[in-house]
């Protein structure tokens, strides 16, 4: 995979010139390379600093040495988001190699321990996860002020989606969305609950009175279950009072979940509905749905589970925004070596170990 680091090169520092010690880049390096390596504090990163220093000052400068944990926080806290972000996006359409047909799942995640104290409101991110190339593509920041419904059009804004299949739970069930993934030459599926109450009542009654016209029944097993999702796929829009006011919409989507759990020998049913500008392709459809979910298992979960980013306390300034971002680009640089087969901790502990391996993930 190719470097990030190039693309951040003409990134604005928002330090004075005079007061600087440190280069930029370099404060930029290192942070990756700690975070890479498993460091997920401002002191965690300074202590990998100062711990690696030899062999740092092998290809840095460092001529005010290594930067305070108060240093990183500060520039961290400083740093333009957006700017930040534009950067990671055209890394990430330097190295991604989007195929037709290929899942992008948008959905949101909020980063809990951004709470400031007697506050409500943290820190919520909306990305973009491509589920073939594993990577995440971009993420835009969901202000106090808005939530997703105005977030996902300019995260959409930015991405390059010609000939892919864009999947949207409930929340993104909306026209304007719908309008913005075929503007970008791309397919949706949107998911269905009642915050389109007279759309899901159009659905279900679809179901309920007209013919499928393709039908996909998939089993899966592991994690102590199996489960069985029937996917059924309706192109006769008669009953849908508003359809022509969604852009493409071609198919209604009903997915019909059984899950027996092997320990207790208990039995779960869900139905889920959605609408899509996909053909009547109950595969397809059925398959692309699944997907879905791996925002949720290869992004959020691992940023969470191997990053912890939950438990980040990083408030200061644009420090939580900002800092979700290099977690962003070391699991991007992590999951998309296929060369050490270890999962993403494993790799952080080899990283650590290994400054040859985080050499080649960072300077190829």
């Amino acid at each position: 995979m190719k470097s990030p680091l190039k693309h951040f090169a003409e990134l604005t520092d928002p330090r004075v010139e005079r007061t600087k010690e440190h280069s930029l880049q370099e404060i930029l390096f290192i942070t990756i390379a700690a975070v890479v390596c498993g460091a997920e504090t401002w002191n965690e990163i300074e202590s990998y600093g100062k711990m690696k220093r030899p062999w740092l000052e092998t290809f840095l400068t460092l001529p005010g040495g290594i930067p305070s944990h108060d240093t990183f926080n500060r520039v961290f806290s400083a740093l333009d988001p957006d700017e930040l972000e534009g950067c990671f996006t055209a890394w990430v359409r330097d190295v991604a190699q989007l195929s037709e047909g290929e899942v992008i799942s948008i959905d949101g995640k909020a980063i809990r321990g951004s709470r400031q104290a007697g506050k409500k409101a943290m820190v919520h991110m909306v990305s973009a996860w491509a589920n073939a190339n594993n990577l995440v593509l971009a993420q835009r920041k969901v202000t106090n002020k808005s939530n997703e419904i105005t977030a996902i059009p300019k995260l959409l804004q930015v991405l390059e989606l010609t000939g892919c299949i864009v999947t949207i739970d409930a929340m993104g069930c909306q026209k304007t969305i719908a309008r913005k993934v075929t503007d970008k030459g791309a397919r949706y599926i949107l998911g269905l609950k009642e915050n389109q109450g007279g759309l899901l009542e159009d659905v279900r009654d679809s179901f309920r009175l007209l013919p499928s016209k393709s039908v996909s029944r998939q089993i899966d097993g592991g994690h102590g279950r199996v489960e069985t999702r029937v996917c059924a796929v309706i192109e006769d829009l008669s009953m849908v009072e508003k359809a022509h006011q969604w852009t493409a919409l071609r198919s209604l989507v009903r997915v019909q979940s059984e899950r027996f759990i092997k320990a207790s020998g208990s039995v779960e049913h869900e139905t889920r509905y959605y609408i899509s500008s996909l053909a009547a392709d109950a595969e397809l459809l059925n398959r692309s749905i699944r997907q879905h979910w791996g925002i949720e298992n290869s992004l959020h979960w691992v940023l969470d589970v191997a990053f912890h980013e939950d438990q980040s306390r990083k408030r200061a300034g644009n420090a939580a925004q900002t800092f979700s971002l290099i977690n962003r680009i070391a699991l991007n640089l992590l999951k998309n070596d296929k060369i050490t087969k270890l999962g993403v901790r494993g790799k952080r502990l080899a990283a650590g170990w290994d400054n040859n391996y985080v050499i080649k993930l960072l300077r190829n």
